[in-house]
């Protein structure tokens, strides 16, 4: 057999080798497919485990590969048993994803493997959402929305004292308070979340920001809220703006406008679709409303990253709606997520999952949109 994929990664932060294998395990292993042949090479500890639930035909035992290398007087390296189990299948050229290790691929071709690194995705078949994987998704949308609604309760309990700041059981509350709220949630419907957002004012600017400190009341904050299902790997991903108190007229014209831009990317997301094309729309909208984009005070400050992303076995995978170039298709699941950022009045985005379906698009999203609480 003159060639096959092959990936070594461990499958809990891996997923070109999660998703041929449908296993979870927190360490390396091997995973090779050679036309209808689907195998894997696991520790002892792991074989028994991957042989009942693996989507593999066969699952060898590493060390059984080990012993025999090291009867030789040989070292069983990790690319010493790849090299070894590849002889047994016939195998002399292999092509790997990307991110395979640069220094195992040498290793490997020191022993007479050809090592090809194939273009990305390893798996083409990863875009487009199979209906089980779009079920995935939802169970870990809907815990996101879980999420948010214990974090949009916790706002609701506080008052707003004399110094403008939020205040719960006689304290003031923080950012870190609200995140471990929604956190907490998540945690009960079997969620992991990672770096949940709940940024205040102006630290939203930076999109990425997490939040940290006391949260003042009528300043909105930025809830965008990303848990992986610990059951299956897929993610959610949610954004929305809120406000404890009453929102600015300027504040509520740009959240007006944000939650244009999302009806606007909705109605545009159908099979067919150019990305970048939606990605312009939206960005023009803003821009004809006088909300531009750019360098000012030292910060950028506007719209200044894409539309949505592909959604799935990573937070960020192919498809984009950004001005890298992508066709959307059916069964594809994107987020639609515009935001604004201004120095002074902080940032607001709103953020949605769509399916993209063969008549269009259908929204994965149930929480509504409101900025006052």
């Amino acid at each position: 057999m003159s060639g096959a994929r092959l990936v070594y990664a461990a499958s809990e932060t891996d997923a070109d080798i999660l998703y041929p294998t449908g296993f979870f395990a927190p360490d390396p292993f091997l995973f090779v497919q050679a036309g209808r042949r689907r195998l894997m090479v696991m520790s002892d500890l792991e074989r028994d485990r991957a042989r009942r639930q693996a989507r593999v035909r066969r699952v060898l035992s590493w060390s059984a590969v080990a012993k025999r290398i090291e009867a030789a007087k040989r070292r069983a390296t990790p690319a010493a048993v790849i090299r070894e189990v590849l002889r047994d299948l016939g195998i002399r050229r292999v092509e790997v994803p990307r991110s395979f290790p640069v220094g195992l691929a040498r290793e490997l071709e020191g022993r007479g493997i050809v090592v090809r690194a194939a273009p990305d995705p390893f798996w083409p078949g990863r875009e487009r959402k199979r209906p089980h994987e779009v079920r995935a998704i939802v169970e870990a949308l809907r815990a996101a929305e879980a999420g948010l609604e214990a974090g949009l309760a916790a706002l609701r309990s506080c008052r707003i004292g004399r110094d403008g700041y939020l205040r719960r059981d006689g304290r003031r509350f923080a950012a870190e308070d609200l995140r471990a709220a929604v956190n907490t949630a998540i945690l009960a419907l079997g969620g992991v979340p990672s770096h949940t957002i709940c940024a205040p004012g102006d630290q939203a600017v930076d999109p990425h920001e997490e939040g940290h400190g006391p949260i003042r009341g009528h300043e909105p904050v930025v809830m965008d809220i990303f848990p992986r299902s610990e059951r299956t790997g897929y993610f959610g991903d949610l954004t929305r703006t809120v406000v404890r108190g009453r929102a600015s007229e300027r504040l509520k014209e740009v959240y007006a406008l944000v939650e244009e831009g999302v009806r606007l990317g909705h109605r545009r997301i159908r099979p067919g679709a150019d990305g970048p094309s939606i990605h312009r729309e939206i960005h023009a909208l803003f821009v004809s409303r006088g909300y531009r984009t750019g360098m000012k005070d030292g910060r950028m400050q506007g719209f200044f990253h894409g539309t949505g992303h592909g959604l799935g076995l990573q937070i960020h995978e192919a498809p984009s709606i950004s001005p890298r170039p992508s066709t959307l298709r059916a069964g594809h699941v994107v987020t639609v997520e515009p935001g604004l950022y201004y120095l002074g009045l902080g940032g607001v985005r709103i953020e949605d999952v769509a399916l993209v379906t063969s008549g269009g698009s259908r929204n994965l999203t149930r929480v509504p949109k409101q900025l006052e609480l």
